[in-house]
């Protein structure tokens, strides 16, 4: 028998042991529960049949006195006299109604005998009350026939429900003794076979595993060649010793992954390298563009003839531009390296996110011509205030109209913008949607990785480094909000940025 199977019975044996002294153990605090409810429900009872009896007994001597005082001064009740004896024969019928709901199913018959004769004697008083002032009314409340049988209905009711008290608590006495005495026996029992079979079973172990530690120690120092063999356990010990043969075909194979890992680390070095040649052809393709055009402008001045101002004029603009294009180059390379060392923070503001928008649409101007393309853009003024980072929320929206342009030409680029609630907060999301070339779900998958774009090929055909989506995803992060895209190959692409109305504070964000 293996060492699973000697386990599991011994545990299932102490169980149901142990199961039996629980039942027994509930078994009796239930019997002792119920001998308390039916102590407390038999002196209730009691009290509200000793109350209800006065209460009659009370009333019908009032009831007598104000009969004898109607016959023979004619004295009127008035309305707060009346009001008061209706309660009082409230009081009677309530005292009866919470009698009836302590009354068993044994004692339901002398109940509704009392109930039946108390309602009639009731009903009589009330009629006797409400009718005192009337001359007219004949009364037979000098008949003392009701009365009496109300009071001994009421008196057979609370002997029967006490001989029945005292025949329960004779009963509930009993299991009580006898789940006392099984609780010891099963105890001590228990109590017994946890120390034999604990003994059984160390004994049974001990030779085992002092072979398992054996191995282990042989296996720990380094010698991975080491076997645990010739182990005649069949159960779970020989599975363990089985299991600490494979942990150094594993180590084997970690070693291995190790080698992997260092060959994947290499692959990141050659993306990095990459990238680092599109970021020096990106750099030298405006610098190139400064030199060359302040080269042109410097040889110009030295020309003895007149400037051509309008020129001038147009070279300074490229070189500004080229500028610009450079720093923003620069930009988007230290943001990056900000929010992979986590030293990215936000300087949060009150802005209007339409304007904000608007002034984006207007910055792609030139682009959009350039690439003959139409930007739609509704009517943002109906846009809340956001409480976000303004400039990261403008760079955000940059990026992405920015790829819009550069990827569709003759076509046609959307921005829309609307408020929304989700969990209870105002959250903002745009889309950007175009017309362009589009993706497949793979480059989907990797194009807000950093350093990366969807295909070599298209940071030939179409410049770029592939940090500006990357940068995107970090900033939507770190604002508590996310983005998403999909998009179909030929039929252009839609990014879907979603924000909340008011960011939290957070801490810088890491990579």
């Amino acid at each position: 028998m293996s060492l699973r199977r000697r386990l599991t019975l011994s545990l299932c044996t102490i169980l149901v042991l142990f199961s039996i002294n629980v039942g027994t153990h509930f078994w009796g605090s239930y019997a002792r529960q119920e001998s308390m409810l039916a102590y407390r429900s038999s002196v209730t009872a009691a009290q509200l049949s000793t109350d209800a009896a006065q209460l009659l007994e009370n009333q019908r001597q009032q009831i007598l006195v104000l009969e004898t005082l109607r016959e023979t001064t004619g004295d009127m009740l008035d309305g707060d006299e009346l009001a008061d004896a209706e309660a009082d024969i409230a009081s009677i019928d309530s005292k009866l109604t919470e009698l009836g709901a302590l009354t068993s199913e044994v004692t339901r018959p002398q109940y509704e005998k009392l109930q039946q004769a108390s309602r009639y004697l009731l009903d009589s008083w009330l009629a006797f009350y409400r009718n005192f002032n009337d001359p007219d009314f004949d009364s037979d409340i000098d008949d003392p026939l009701p009365f009496v049988e109300t009071l001994e209905h009421l008196r057979q009711l609370e002997q029967r429900q006490a001989f029945i008290a005292a025949q329960r608590s004779t009963i509930i006495d009993r299991t009580i003794a006898l789940t006392d005495r099984i609780t010891v026996i099963g105890f001590v029992a228990t109590i017994f076979l946890t120390a034999l079979l604990g003994f059984y079973l160390l004994r049974y172990t001990k030779r085992s595993l002092k072979r398992l530690k054996r191995g282990t120690e042989r296996i720990g120092m380094g010698d991975l060649d080491y076997r645990i063999a010739d182990f005649d356990d069949r159960g779970e010990l020989g599975d363990l010793a089985k299991a600490f043969n494979d942990m150094s075909d594993k180590m084997r194979r970690a070693i291995e992954d190790v080698r992997r890992a260092k060959d994947d680390a290499d692959d990141a070095n050659a993306a990095k390298s990459r990238f680092l040649a599109n970021v020096s052809h990106e750099l030298r393709t405006p610098l190139n563009a400064i030199i060359g055009y302040s080269e042109m402008l410097q040889d110009e001045l030295e020309d003895p003839g007149e400037v051509d101002r309008e020129q001038f004029r147009d070279d300074l603009e490229k070189i500004v531009r080229s500028g610009r294009q450079l720093l923003a180059l620069i930009n988007d390379i230290l943001d990056l390296s900000k929010i992979e060392t986590g030293k990215m923070t936000l300087h949060l503001e009150t802005f209007a996110a339409g304007d904000i928008l608007q002034q984006v649409c207007d910055a792609m101007t030139p682009m959009l011509r350039e690439r003959n393309n139409q930007l739609y853009r509704p009517d943002w003024s109906q846009l809340p205030p956001l409480y976000a980072d303004a400039t990261r929320f403008r760079q955000i929206f940059l990026n992405l109209l920015s790829n819009a342009c550069k990827f569709t030409r003759d076509g046609e680029v959307h921005l829309t913008a609307a408020c929304y609630q989700k969990d209870g907060a105002d959250w903002l999301r745009c889309t950007v949607r175009d017309t362009g070339i589009g993706m497949d779900a793979a480059q989907q998958a990797r194009i807000f990785d950093a350093f990366v774009q969807a295909e070599n090929a298209i940071s030939a055909n179409y410049g770029g480094t592939g940090l500006g989506l990357a940068i995107c995803r970090e900033y939507c992060t770190l604002m508590g909000g996310h983005i998403s895209v999909r998009s179909t190959p030929g039929a252009g692409s839609e990014f879907t940025v979603e924000l909340p109305v008011k960011v939290r504070e957070s801490a810088p964000a890491s990579a």
